[in-house]
Parts: structure tokens; C-alpha cells; sequence
């Protein structure tokens, strides 16, 4: 794998800053270099500045890397990765660009201006620095046609998609100048450290993923146009119902910049030779209109749609393409759509969207049609391989299935027999396919999956060495127990994985038995455990209905017992003779941080949406959160220090009453929900792989669980001290009655009850406290209410 420890990006446009940013996010020093500015600003007039003053002269790098701290979503884990960023200027500067490991180039997209900045670069190069171009689509063979070969060999494109920090995707373009063993080293490093998706591209108009879904999206445009439909209701088709992105195609079209998406289109058009496909990229009318009146999207505050204040409020308008007129929206309504919503898989969704002859279904068919014999035919003028086409589209779309994932599932020989009906000329890919008896473009099975290549042939579909796959291996057999809720799987080298599979990963009595099951599996035949998955989230907490129907029946005992299993499965996990890892990722909320906070070690995805939120629905943790949080805050604090304690009290009832969540597991750390010995995964793909090694080596250092210690607590005078606080903030006007109800509960169960001050206490006398309090909020009307609210609304009620 490449090293790379230090980096520079020319441009410090949206891009390329945030490119920066996302190099920041994984560790490596970068510089950040632009033009210098040709006049001053009236403000640094006003401060006296010259053209020649250095803040003057790295003004525009400086602004670009100042933007990371406004964009929201953050481009950014942390505000202080941003320490990691030097910015400065293309003249004062541009010697660091030799003194780096990587330099990338994300400045216009200007083939000549391109060709000189490299020309440039050259003559401070130095033999090893790997130089790469974030272009869209120009041609990088073209950029650095006349460079010694030496510099050529080490040159190639690295396309990111737009945000670097959240879109998985990077085309990696090599020439055939560039030297294998770079792009196999930049490959790897993409994966493992920037946490990328990698797919190799050819160096072609847009390489894969734009060239692919531009002509998606020019294909619904212009159909749109025929059958004098609006976006809005276009897009109640080509969103979740065809497995895409709730933002459709008008509103993603919106969110990319409809000047962006012009300047994509017209680089096919002007690339490719072929007439019919030149005419497929040629832009509409109307979308030029759109670009003359500076109707952009949401950049310009409007495009497709436009947010607007009416007497009912804020009020999102959408285009009419006949009037030209903004008008409130509507949705396509079809049979097709309902059907579709009530299937079980998404072959079924998609099979009653498509075939079906109603509005939705023709307008589904058409585009997907089109998308997919396109697809096929620029095979292999775009990439070697079909995987790479879908992944492409899967991770810089955000499709669910790739087109040829896709295909499969509405199936090729229906679709291809209706597809020659209507006179479309069948790819030779396709047409292979079929002649081979073959009736889809994947063949899977428990030992391998395989993929059909040009020339008749299947072969092995290759997975990451650093990819556990959890449905293959139950494929397999390797399910060791499981019920409704939780399954408990063999994953190797004597290391079992606990997954939840309950609706959103939910922990309901199902999930606390197989806990406590796998907890004696893994006791008597196995080295460790991981707690992981593969969904969408890893635990959203608690079932949410069942604790609300048991509070509504006053149904006490059921409750409490309840609670009381949860903490002692919790207890279970903490003090189990083998290491025990969590594999957190994405949201893990409520319960899901109870589950993960007792564990050894957690081994967190960077992308991670961690928070104790109960009090957002009425409630405090009732698994033990508060105890395990104030354990982690208080971790290594002399117990006889009671100055010391009450801060660290004061942290831990903050973040809890406030429902804090993390935006990122580098932030978690704020929170203390991840220590400092906890890991974090760049890639999610490898995620359940990294906490498996930290069971192996915990198992290999000599593994020996901790032992139950006494707690100091800030006791009665630590109590009002929160209670105090939380008073304050209900006089100003900044909390409700009832959340001040939750907050002094909050603060008993902190601060350990009205004991002196230093009192040492067990773990069970928190828990007690815990539990009652968590059983009186459940008993509140108004908790039941909030309850309510985030199960019907699915956002939180302040009453």
C-alpha cells in the first residue's frame, strides 16, 4: 500500500477544499494552494492591506478552507483535523508542492489550463511524488501528454465525488504511462485510509459513474418533456420506488447544480463520436433557460423546486416545464407505485413498477430501458468489467443496484424479449449473455458469487480481503444460534459475531436473550465476541412501542423486569471471561450505546451518530447508560478527589440531558463514548474485520476481564449543584416544566441519591436508582406523550 503522510491540493474551490478536509479526516497533513487574488476586498481596505500582504496574497485558499467550518453536513470529522490544513498560495508556495507525497489537481476544468499547471508542477517535482487530477471527466492522458515519462508514470486521475467525507466512491484513471504498482498502492491506500470505494475507470468522456448516470438523467429529462409530466411527479417514480435516492432526479439535479450538470453533458457531447449519443447529451432549452436566469438549484435558492414563506409556513414549489411557473407539488399516483410499496424484496418492488401499464410503470420502463442498454453497450469502452459499473452507480449514485444488478432482478430474458419488441438494438454483452443459456448477469451461491464477462465466460466476483460478509456466511451455515431477533455467527478463527436483525436493530426481550445466549457460547467454545451488523444502523435503541404499551397498561412489574434483564445482560457483557468488541456504526442510539459502552473495546466506524437521546422521549438510560458513562468520564480521577468529581459529574449529565449525539466516532471521543484505546475504521466495509482483530489480540495478550470496583459519587451536594443548573435553564425559558422533571431525575441517578459527598457505591446501587427513575418517567403522561410523538412523527416533542 502507497504511504502517504503529507498531501497538497491545487484548488480550494468547493471541491478541492473539501478534499483537503477529508485528507485532514484521515490523518495526513495537507497544503492547500490557489491563485493569488488580483485586488483587495473593501474589508481588507479597511484594514490597510496591500496586494503584497500575506493574508491578502492566501486569501482564496484560506476562504476555501474556512468554508469547511460553515458547509453543513461537516466535510470535516473534527473543527481541529482542520489543524492539519496549511494553506497558501500558487506563487509564494509552490516549491511545497515538491516537498509532499501526493499532489492533487482540482483547480477549472480547462484542459489547456490543466496542461500549463502540470507543466508547472513538473519543475518542482521530485522522483516518487505521485500526481493525480480530480477532473469530472477531461481526458488524463491529454493533461500531461507532453511530461517527461518519468512524471507520466506517475500521474493518474483520482476522481472523488462531491462531499469526499460521505460519498464512498473514488475512479481511479490510470494511462497506460502510469507506473501498476502506483495504482495498485493508491488503490489500496484509498480503501484502507480515505475509507473509499475504488473502482478503476478507463480515460474515457466522464469515465463511469457521470457518464452513466448523466445519461440517466438526460434520458428522464426529455421524457419528462414528452409526456408533459413535472419533476415532482417524475420524481415520485425514479426515487425509492426504483430503489434510487429519495432526491429522484429533479431534486438531485437541484442539489448538483443544473450548471454543473450542463458542463458535464456538453463534455460527453463534445467528446464521443457516435451521432445518436451526441443527441442523447444534448442539453434541453429549458435546462439552458434555467442557467441563463441563474435558476441553479439549491445553491441559487432555485432550480427545479424553490422553498417559499406562504401564510402556512415554509412551502417548497416546484417547477411547471409548460408555464415556466412555480406551482405547489403533486405526486404521480398509479396502481404500479402501491404495489410496489407493499413488496417484500426488491425484485418484487421493481418487477410490479416496471412491467406494469399504467403511468408509473411506463415512465419506470422507459428509463430503466434506457439506462440499461446504455450501460451494456459501453462496455468495454468505460471499464473492463460489469462489478465495476455497478459499484460505480452504488456507491457514486446511491442506487441500491447497479444496472446490471438491476437487470437481474427484473429479469434479462422478459425484459430483453420486450426490448426487441420495441426495436432497441440489443448489446453484444447482452446478447451473449443469452446465447450462453445464462439467464443473469450474477450467479451466487454459499461458496462463491460470479460475474459474466465479454466473451461468454463467468468468473469469481473477488471481495476484499477486509470484508466480512455476515449474509453470505449464514449462506454458508455458519449461524451458530439465533432467534427472531439477533442471530449468533462463526466468523472465523474462533470468534463469533452477535448480529441484530430486528426492525431498525431495536432491542426487545428477543435481542436480551440471545445476548445472554451468546454471552455462554462464547464463555465455554470460543476466543471472543464482536457485536456488529450490516444494515442500514447498527441499534436505534430500545423498542420504543413496547416500552409505551407496557407504561399505557400500567403494566409495573412486566416493565421493571424488563429493565432489570437489560441491565443484567449489560452487567453480563462487561464482566465475561473471553473480550467482548462492539462494532458501532452510523446511528447508535439509546440502547445501542448501553449495548456498546460495557464492551472491552469498541472499534467504531468513522461515520458514527453515537448518543444516549432518552430524554428526547421523556426517559433517562435505563441499561446502565449512566452508570457506564460516568465510569469512562471518572476513569483514572483519585476517588478522594471530590473537586475533581464534580466537573467530570457535571460532563456526563450535560451530555445526557441534552440528548447529545456525535458526528463523527472522532467526535464520540468528545463524549467519552469511545476511549482512547477504542478503534476507529475508516472504511465501513471493513469495519466487522477490525473489531475481530481486536478480539484477537486481546485473546492473545492474555484476556482478563475487569473486576466490579466501587464508585465514588458527588451524592446530595452534587445533586443540587445539577439540579441547580437545570433550574436556571427552565427559569430562562430554554426548557419546559417536564424536561426539568427529567433533568432532576437525571441528576439522583448521577450523583448517586442524596448520600454525603465521596460516598463510595456499587455498580448495583446505580443501577437500582437508575431503573426506578426510568420506571416514574415512564409512568409521566407527558413521556408517554413524547413517546408517542417520536413513534408516530419520528422527531422528538418538547411538552
Amino acid at each position: 500500500m502507497t504511504r502517504i503522510k503529507k498531501a497538497a491540493v491545487i484548488g480550494a474551490g468547493v471541491m478541492g477544499a473539501a478534499i483537503a478536509g477529508h485528507l485532514a479526516n484521515a490523518g495526513i497533513r495537507t497544503v492547500l494552494l490557489d491563485i493569488v487574488p488580483k485586488e483587495l476586498t473593501e474589508e481588507e481596505k479597511a484594514k490597510g492591506f496591500t496586494l503584497e500582504d500575506r493574508a491578502v496574497r492566501n486569501r482564496i485558499a484560506q476562504t476555501g478552507k474556512d468554508r469547511l467550518f460553515k458547509e453543513k453536513p461537516s466535510p470535516l470529522f473534527h473543527k481541529k483535523v482542520a489543524d492539519l490544513i496549511e494553506t497558501g498560495n500558487l506563487e509564494d508556495d509552490f516549491e511545497k508542492l515538491g516537498e509532499v507525497d501526493w499532489v492533487i489537481e482540482a483547480i477549472v476544468e480547462n484542459l489547456k489550463i490543466k496542461q500549463n499547471l502540470f507543466a508547472d508542477v513538473e519543475k518542482v517535482w521530485k522522483p516518487g511524488i505521485i500526481v493525480s487530477s480530480n477532473t469530472s471527466g477531461i481526458s488524463i492522458r491529454e493533461m500531461v501528454a507532453n511530461r517527461s515519462e518519468e512524471f507520466r508514470s506517475h500521474f493518474l486521475g483520482t476522481h472523488f465525488f462531491n462531499p469526499p467525507r460521505y460519498m464512498k466512491l473514488l475512479e481511479i484513471i490510470p494511462t497506460e504511462a502510469t507506473d501498476p504498482a502506483i495504482v495498485s498502492g493508491m488503490k489500496a491506500f484509498a480503501e484502507s485510509v480515505l475509507g473509499k470505494g475504488v473502482v478503476m475507470a478507463k480515460d474515457t468522456p466522464n469515465f463511469i459513474a457521470n457518464r452513466i448516470g448523466v445519461y440517466g438523467l438526460q434520458v428522464t429529462f426529455q421524457k419528462m418533456l414528452e409526456e408533459g409530466l413535472g419533476p415532482d411527479e417524475v420524481d415520485t417514480v425514479t426515487g425509492r420506488a426504483m430503489g434510487r435516492p429519495k432526491s429522484a432526479t429533479f431534486r438531485t439535479l437541484d442539489l448538483v447544480g443544473l450548471d454543473t450538470f450542463v458542463h458535464v453533458s456538453d463534455n460527453v457531447r463534445e467528446n464521443v463520436t457516435d451521432a445518436e449519443e451526441k443527441k442523447a447529451f444534448e442539453v434541453p432549452e429549458l435546462l439552458k433557460e434555467m442557467v441563463n436566469k441563474g435558476w441553479l438549484g439549491a445553491k441559487s435558492g432555485q432550480g427545479f423546486f424553490k422553498r417559499v414563506k406562504t401564510e402556512k409556513g415554509k412551502e417548497i414549489l416546484v417547477l411547471d416545464p409548460k408555464t415556466k411557473e412555480y406551482r405547489p407539488r403533486k405526486k404521480l399516483k398509479a396502481p404500479s407505485l402501491e404495489m410496489s410499496k407493499r413488496a417484500k424484496t426488491m425484485k418484487e418492488q421493481l418487477r410490479a413498477l416496471v412491467y406494469a401499464d399504467d403511468p408509473a410503470g411506463r415512465l419506470a420502463w422507459y428509463i430503466s430501458k434506457k439506462v440499461l442498454l446504455y450501460s451494456a453497450a459501453r462496455i468495454p469502452e468505460i471499464a473492463d468489467d460489469i462489478i465495476s459499473v455497478d459499484r460505480a452507480m452504488r456507491w457514486g449514485f446511491n442506487w441500491d443496484l447497479g444496472p446490471f444488478e438491476f437487470w437481474d432482478a427484473i429479469g434479462v430474458e422478459k425484459s430483453v424479449a420486450r426490448m426487441k419488441e420495441e426495436g432497441e438494438t440489443i448489446p453484444p454483452l447482452v446478447e451473449e449473455l443469452l446465447a450462453s443459456g445464462s439467464k443473469s448477469f450474477y450467479e451466487k451461491s454459499s461458496e462463491e458469487d460470479r460475474v459474466f464477462h465479454l466473451g461468454g465466460k463467468f468468473t469469481k466476483v473477488e471481495e476484499h480481503p477486509k470484508v466480512i460478509n455476515l449474509a453470505k456466511l449464514k449462506e454458508q451455515g455458519k449461524v451458530i444460534k439465533g432467534n427472531k431477533g439477533a442471530s449468533l455467527i462463526d466468523i472465523g478463527d474462533d470468534v463469533a459475531l452477535l448480529e441484530f436483525h430486528s426492525p431498525k436493530n431495536a432491542i426487545a426481550t428477543d435481542i436480551i436473550q440471545m445476548i445472554n445466549t451468546s454471552v455462554k457460547e462464547v464463555s465455554d467454545n470460543y476466543r471472543g465476541l464482536v457485536i456488529g451488523n450490516q444494515g442500514s444502523t447498527f441499534c436505534v435503541g430500545a423498542n420504543l412501542m413496547l416500552i409505551l404499551m407496557e407504561a399505557q397498561d400500567q403494566n409495573w412489574p412486566e416493565l421493571d423486569l424488563m429493565v432489570r434483564q437489560f441491565q443484567k445482560t449489560m452487567g453480563s457483557l462487561r464482566y465475561m471471561d473471553k473480550p467482548v468488541v462492539a462494532a458501532p456504526f452510523n446511528m447508535t442510539l439509546g440502547g445501542g450505546v448501553e449495548v456498546s459502552l460495557p464492551c472491552d473495546r469498541i472499534q467504531a466506524s468513522s461515520e458514527l451518530y453515537m448518543g444516549l437521546v432518552e430524554t428526547g422521549v421523556g426517559l433517562i438510560p435505563g441499561g446502565g447508560g449512566n452508570k457506564e458513562l460516568l465510569l469512562r468520564w471518572m476513569d483514572g480521577v483519585d476517588p478522594k478527589d471530590r473537586i475533581a468529581l464534580q466537573p467530570l459529574v457535571n460532563h456526563v449529565f450535560e451530555t445526557i440531558a441534552m440528548a447529545k449525539v456525535s458526528t463523527s466516532a472522532m467526535e464520540a471521543r468528545d463524549y467519552k463514548f469511545l476511549r482512547r484505546e477504542d478503534g476507529i475504521t475508516m472504511n465501513g466495509d471493513h469495519l466487522l474485520y477490525d473489531a475481530k482483530q481486536q478480539v484477537l489480540a486481546l485473546d492473545a495478550a492474555g484476556y482478563r476481564p475487569p473486576q466490579p470496583k466501587k464508585i465514588p459519587v458527588v451524592g446530595e451536594t452534587g445533586y443540587n449543584t445539577l439540579r441547580l443548573g437545570a433550574y436556571g435553564m427552565l427559569q430562562s425559558g430554554y426548557i419546559s416544566e417536564h424536561d426539568y422533571k427529567i433533568a432532576t431525575k437525571l441528576a439522583y441517578v448521577l450523583a448517586g441519591g442524596t448520600v454525603p459527598e465521596g460516598t463510595l457505591v456499587d455498580e448495583q446501587y446505580l443501577l437500582d436508582i437508575e431503573r426506578e427513575a426510568f420506571l416514574s418517567l415512564a409512568g409521566e403522561p407527558k413521556s408517554q406523550q413524547r413517546m408517542m410523538h417520536m413513534l408516530t412523527k419520528n422527531k422528538p416533542l418538547r411538552n
